[in-house]
């Protein structure tokens, strides 16, 4: 099982991803650690990426997700994943993408395929502007600025119910959601016998 913790900047990725880590035992794969080196650079200096800049960055989580998957592994995986292209690309890859992928559609055409695959669920961490632009503010030493924040919300396409998706309300505590999740997970695996 792969639990793609999604969201905004400053929504608590990180926050909960630790906590579950340690709760669950699973390994918890940082997106942040995985951009490139130009793409901090520039988060650092204040700019919004672009669908181009975010490419390698999504094929990078992807080979993550797919290596924990073929070897039967749970694991965790922070990522904002804002739009339906985003989270095509995380669970599938580059196959069947079209062939410019800036002038792509945030939604990807039907003929990609499943928008979901069974073991893997997004965990969208929700919540209105002011609220994560208060936790922005307060938090210190992360290279994403405070003002890219809108465009966040402006690039923000929530999943959608066949994208495998759990709801977690970001004004609940870090212990609260990670309840929630373990929940999901036990309603999973009886599902699954």
């Amino acid at each position: 099982m792969i639990y793609i913790i999604m969201g905004v900047s400053g929504s608590g990725k990180s926050s909960l991803g630790a906590f579950l880590s340690e709760k669950l035992g699973w390994p918890l794969h940082e997106g942040d650690n995985f951009h490139p080196e130009e793409n901090v650079a520039k988060m650092a200096r204040g700019e919004a990426l672009t669908d181009q800049d975010r490419f390698p960055w999504l094929l990078r989580l992807h080979d993550v997700i797919e290596r924990e998957r073929r070897s039967g592994s749970n694991a965790l995986v922070a990522c904002s994943a804002l739009k339906p292209i985003y989270r095509f690309i995380l669970l599938h890859g580059s196959k069947d993408l079209p062939s410019s992928f800036s002038s792509a559609s945030s939604s990807p055409p039907g003929h990609l395929g499943p928008t979901s695959l069974p073991d893997v669920f997004f965990l969208f961490l929700h919540g209105a502007y002011d609220v994560i632009h208060q936790r922005m503010v307060a938090r210190r030493g992360h290279y994403m600025k405070v003002d890219l924040l809108e465009s966040q919300f402006e690039a923000l396409e929530p999943p959608q119910e066949q994208e495998n998706v759990v709801l977690l309300d970001v004004r609940r505590s870090i212990p609260d959601m990670a309840m929630e999740v373990e929940m999901h997970l036990r309603k999973h695996k009886n599902s699954q016998n």
